[in-house]
């Protein structure tokens, strides 16, 4: 991934906070000279340096026969920024751009099959997500039309060896164009746009008085 100097986060923290805000990611796998691409609710496990993703495919997917290498990309807010919204917009000719926080995790995949395992993805994956949607679904190992629909899964687990945090948000720009884009974010509204404008006060303050700001 491209990661200008300015942009490159390297506090593991980060990928929590992305992950707690959106355990859905894109997993990237590479067969016969070709990406093979899926879209998947996770499980993630973090003990200091040690990463462990898991979820599973439908079993017809193609990736579902894939292990090895693979990618792992953590999807963050993202936002338009106007140049309209910049202290120096005249002066310095702004142009627009786009504001954004995303995580690529690299690392080995495995695959399984077995019976107890992905029965406790599915649970657990239940139970991360029922609570979120004010419901109470639980897979129930008793049951045997619960167990006989894991026949139709795939089981992933993901260690990852390599993490690239990249928070591109106004860094490489003066402390007066951040907050003035940050404070229109804010004034429009929308998730996206307000988490944006938040991560960038946040690394704004981090600056204190926005030497090497240019």
């Amino acid at each position: 991934m491209y990661s200008p100097r300015a942009f490159v986060e390297d506090d593991l923290a980060e990928l929590d906070r992305l992950i707690a805000r959106d355990a859905f990611v894109t997993l990237v796998t590479v067969a016969d000279g070709a990406p093979t691409i899926s879209h998947l609710p996770v499980l993630y496990d973090r003990q200091e340096d040690r990463i462990v993703i898991e979820g599973h495919w439908a079993k017809p997917n193609p990736q579902a026969r894939h292990a090895g290498p693979a990618l792992m990309i953590v999807h963050g807010p993202h936002a338009y920024v106007s140049p309209g919204w910049y202290a120096d917009k005249e002066e310095a000719a702004r142009v627009p751009t786009w504001n954004y926080a995303v995580a690529h995790l690299h690392g080995a995949l495995e695959t399984t099959d077995q019976t107890a395992e992905l029965a406790s993805i599915v649970d657990r994956l239940s139970q991360s997500n029922e609570g979120r949607v004010g419901n109470d679904w639980r897979f129930e190992h008793d049951r045997d039309d619960h167990v006989r629909q894991l026949r139709g899964i795939v089981g992933l687990r993901f260690t990852v060896e390599r993490v690239e945090l990249k928070f591109k948000l106004s860094q490489n720009h003066p402390v007066a164009n951040v907050e003035g884009a940050a404070a229109a974010l804010q004034r429009l509204g929308g998730e996206d746009n307000v988490a944006v404008s938040g991560l960038m006060r946040e690394r704004s303050a981090r600056r204190g008085d926005g030497v090497g700001a240019t």
